[in-house]
């Protein structure tokens, strides 16, 4: 074994390159079968982001399913999901360009939907076929010029492409699914001001050529959170309510509902994307998924509807979603901290995993990998806060023992979302050149249970800020990190965060701004109708509490800005407006503090394209290495950096 090289933290040379992370780098979703062939989404950087339907067949034989001028992606709620379905005969799938959804038979592809009035102003999303494939359920969103955009449930013909509407008047509608045994349908609702996660309502009816009749309220309300429902094979509806503070199992059969599973685990995730699935059915048994005593392992439960625990498989996945299944096997996306995600199966009798296509098929020496550490921290209002910590790792290099590393935090975005363990390569990024990584949950995310959840609301901007600042406080009382060398960086939401952090606090030295947000009177006013309701929870009713949103709207407060930034943002975002990344960076411009500000031209929320990919990953290291004085031997992207 060779000797380390000293060298300072920061400065260390590394093999986890920005090309490798954006070559492969493939984003996995929406695993589908049809009984004899396993289909799934595969998003490609290189390709600009496109996502390409991929079917495996029996034989193993991996293919393209759709041509390359059609993109599987949908927009509504912008966040979109649910963007296939596959059936015996046909598939069918929504298509990014003009948002109509498209037939595939053999090799033919033909629109099912008209073309749209002005650009991408109807939308389809959450597909499911019936079961004799005669109509297609889905959501359907229709935009105006200036009047907020319309959500309906509807029901289309595949063979004579009519639609006739189902369910309209209330805000918002998913989650269309057919019982197999008669002509029962499910779906949920719900209205503004509440998100998925906040409360919807489950309901059945009738489905027949006049529509629904005998529409029937199952379960939910505004306060209680139901995702997630699925018919058996005979006609019990399972779904997942968090009645009980947690996302737990529970089931509709013979006119009453009762509890499945009773657990303080949270078995579902919040709905940002159409199509979630944590669980399947398969004769007449739930398949689970569920975290294993070993925390750097999972697992899939096997459960009878009456709550029983039959079997428990251990996988070698922490990460596991998109659940599906094909005759004796699940299959999923999986991940854990030492592999990247990858698309898999599992035989339920013999236990075997067989990988199936994994996102980058690049292996990293398990010696350069930093492995999280599970950490919970003490907060403000004496409250408790979460996350992974990863300690800096190279092989061929060590710090002299006095130096502490810098450490970057980062905020997840959401906020009602969560980070998880499993391998990320863009924090080997850092971890592998000797900089400290803390990945925050803090109060308002998901995973530990409803209180925890709901703890953010009215206080957003505020206590993601103090548990950020509060893992710097942790990790530096330890002798672990640098607290005068912190960086924070975040996305979305999480690129509020970092904004305010670096506005109303005097903890980081740099940080680097996701598509974040600035001034929250914009937002409102220039977001979509998804989330555009979702801070009257997060913050205040708006305008009776417009001061809050004053003063928790970092441009107002740019004369206590004192730290550098670097702003990203894509031109095409339509979910936070590139109007945000140009307010703050005229604050910054004014208090002459150095940051830069790099735009990216047909970018949307989330970068997509490789090459957007890896500019903002190098042109984040470049600016810190600038802002926290260490030396870089790589070739990195260089930003113009004002007031330097």
């Amino acid at each position: 074994m060779s000797k380390k090289v000293k060298l300072q933290y920061g400065s260390w040379d590394s093999s986890i390159t920005s090309d490798l992370i954006v070559n492969g780098g493939l984003k996995f979703s929406e695993i589908r079968s049809n009984g004899s062939e396993v289909y799934f989404l595969e998003g490609r950087p290189e390709e600009s982001g496109r996502y390409v339907i991929v079917k495996q067949t029996s034989k193993g034989n991996v293919s393209d399913i759709i041509p390359k001028e059609f993109n599987s992606r949908n927009a509504v709620h912008e966040y979109g999901g649910g963007s296939f379905a596959v059936g015996k005969k046909n598939i069918y799938f929504t298509n990014w360009d003009d948002q109509r959804i498209y037939k595939v038979d053999g090799e033919n592809v033909n629109p099912l939907t008209k073309e749209p009035p002005f650009e991408k102003s109807i939308r389809y999303s959450d597909l499911t076929l019936s079961i004799d494939e005669e109509w297609l359920f889905c959501v359907r969103e229709t935009h105006f010029e200036k009047v907020e955009a319309k959500n309906e449930l509807v029901a289309i013909s595949t063979t004579k492409s009519s639609q006739l509407v189902l369910c309209t008047g209330r805000d918002f509608y998913s989650s269309p699914r057919i019982n197999p045994t008669n002509n029962e349908i499910c779906w949920l609702e719900w209205d503004h001001p509440n998100m998925p996660w906040d409360g919807t309502e489950l309901n059945i009816g009738n489905f027949d050529l006049d529509g629904i009749s005998n529409k029937k309220l199952i379960d939910g309300s505004k306060n209680i959170s139901i995702i997630q429902p699925e018919w058996s094979e005979l006609g019990h509806l399972i779904y997942i309510s968090d009645e009980s503070g947690w996302w737990n199992l529970k089931k509709y059969s013979d006119n009453k509902k009762s509890t499945i599973l009773d657990e303080e685990t949270d078995h579902g995730e919040p709905a940002w994307n159409f199509g979630v699935r944590t669980y399947f059915l398969k004769d007449n048994f739930i398949y689970l998924r569920g975290p294993s005593k070993d925390k750097n392992k999972g697992l899939i439960r096997k459960i009878n509807i009456s709550g029983e625990i039959i079997e428990e498989i251990e996988v070698l996945h922490t990460s596991i979603g998109s659940l599906s299944f094909i005759d004796n096997k699940a299959l999923y996306i999986g991940a854990s901290p030492v592999s990247n995600s990858e698309i898999v199966s599992l035989d339920l009798e013999k236990k075997e995993l067989n990988t199936i296509k994994v996102s980058n098929s690049l292996a990293i020496d398990n010696e350069e990998i930093s492995m999280p550490e599970e950490i919970t921290f003490p907060t403000t209002e004496n409250a408790i806060a979460y996350g992974y910590f990863y300690k800096p790792k190279n092989k061929n290099y060590q710090s002299d023992s006095q130096e502490k590393p810098p450490l970057l935090v980062i905020s997840h975005g959401g906020p009602t979302s969560a980070t998880s363990n499993s391998l990320n390569l863009s924090i080997q990024y850092w971890t592998n050149r000797g900089i400290a990584v803390v990945d925050v949950n803090y109060r308002g995310s998901t995973g530990y249970g409803r209180k925890f959840r709901d703890s953010l609301k009215g206080n957003w901007g505020v206590y993601d800020t103090d548990d950020c600042i509060a893992a710097v406080d942790y990790l530096s009382k330890k002798g672990l990190v640098d607290s005068e060398r912190a960086a924070i960086k975040g996305g979305s939401a999480g690129g509020y965060t970092t904004i305010n952090a670096l506005t109303f606090h005097d903890r980081f030295a740099v940080g680097a701004t996701y598509y974040g947000i600035a001034d929250l009177s914009v937002f409102i006013d220039d977001t979509h109708k998804f989330e555009s309701k979702y801070l009257e929870s997060l913050i205040g009713k708006y305008p009776e509490e417009k001061e809050k949103y004053y003063d928790r709207s970092a441009i107002n407060f740019t004369d206590q800005l004192s730290c550098p930034m670097i702003i990203f943002q894509g031109t095409e975002d339509k979910i936070v407006p590139p109007s945000q990344a140009e307010i703050l960076a005229k604050g910054l411009e004014n208090k002459k503090i150095p940051y830069s500000l790099v735009m990216f031209e047909g970018e949307q929320h989330g970068f997509r394209q490789s090459k957007n990919i890896k500019a903002s990953l190098e042109s984040e290291l470049f600016f810190y290495s600038k802002v926290l004085g260490f030396e870089r031997n790589e070739k990195l992207c260089e930003v113009k950096i004002e007031n330097i």
